[in-house]
């Protein structure tokens, strides 16, 4: 079904339960989360110094998931060495599973009743280490694979686009028969028209909603110069999975957000739930609304983790 049928049925539902009151329904969020993960490259030096003191203090603030990055020992050649390439420029080498085998790396979690729901990989592991990947997901037991971005090659141009919505539809049809689900995560690129089209429309409009599904990131997204909620409102059960983290200012991309340098150089703006302009209250209440599962705080590399995390964790609580 594409979308403009969907808003079509939607609105002749939507009619049917003004005029029958009988066969309309509620839907009721409690404007509470009941379980809050964290994106650990939000402290990877401390998970790098010494994992099981930093998964136990995590637990300790109350967090209950966990979303993964990578790459990992059975990551593709490819997503192993450039990662290697950015390292010294980042300032540590952890990932995966920092250091542990897969079955220890899950025990220390258990230790502490902590559950991996997702984990970030990348397009070339998803194509070629689907095994791999699968034999992860029987261990830790993630329902999701993100990528965390598109590689540049595959979104140069509208075609790109449209070719990257089809690449999405065969990786997530392999994925959902090997038992987790596949799903993208955005950043600030492809949120604005161009010729006409918004480039992130158009792989919402042309994947299968049983196979290809979405993590909303608002920071990213408001510095694309988009709004989360429009997103939320206009796919519905399209975004499964959410990246929670503050902007201390309204902040844009000096480009079209496209490249790693333009991500860090806005690291600056970002601060702990809360504490910035971003209505998270609305934007979770939106997010429950629209099929969310799993919410992630994310503060990329933040300094004194064992400060912001908290911050974050117990603001979201009281919401």
């Amino acid at each position: 079904m594409n979308r403009r049928i969907f808003l079509k049925q939607t609105a002749a539902f939507s009619a049917a339960c003004s005029i029958l009151p009988g066969f309309a329904f509620t839907h009721k969020t409690t404007g509470k989360l009941e379980s809050i993960g964290i994106q650990l490259f939000s402290l990877p030096k401390m998970l790098e110094q010494d994992f099981r003191k930093a998964v136990e203090m995590l637990a300790g603030m109350g967090y209950k998931e966990l979303e993964l990055y990578g790459p990992y020992p059975f990551s593709a050649e490819s997503a192993i060495t450039a990662w290697e390439d950015v390292t010294p420029q980042l300032g540590f080498s952890g990932s995966g599973f920092f250091g542990h085998n897969i079955l220890d790396f899950k025990n220390i979690l258990d230790d502490f009743d902590i559950r991996v729901t997702s984990i970030h990989t990348d397009i070339d592991t998803l194509q070629t280490r689907i095994p791999q990947l699968q034999e992860a997901a029987e261990v830790l037991g993630f329902e999701y694979a993100c990528i965390p971005y598109i590689p540049e090659n595959l979104r140069s141009t509208l075609d790109d686009y449209k070719r990257t919505a089809d690449l999405f539809n065969v990786i997530g049809e392999v994925t959902i028969n090997s038992g987790f689900k596949f799903g993208y995560h955005n950043h600030g690129y492809g949120l604005q028209e161009d010729n006409g089209q918004i480039p992130f429309q158009i792989i919402l409009d042309e994947t299968e909603p049983e196979y290809v599904f979405f993590e909303l990131d608002i920071f990213w997204t408001v510095a694309g110069g988009a709004n989360p909620i429009d997103y939320l409102q206009s796919y519905p059960d399209r975004f499964k999975l959410m990246h929670i983290k503050d902007m201390k200012e309204t902040a844009r991309f000096a480009g079209d957000g496209g490249s790693p340098a333009e991500w860090i150089s806005l690291f600056p703006y970002m601060t702990t739930a809360g504490n910035g302009v971003l209505n998270l209250k609305e934007i979770i209440e939106n997010a429950l609304d629209a099929g969310v599962e799993h919410f992630y705080v994310e503060q990329d590399m933040v300094e004194n983790p064992e400060t912001a995390l908290k911050m974050s964790i117990d603001y979201l609580k009281m919401l």
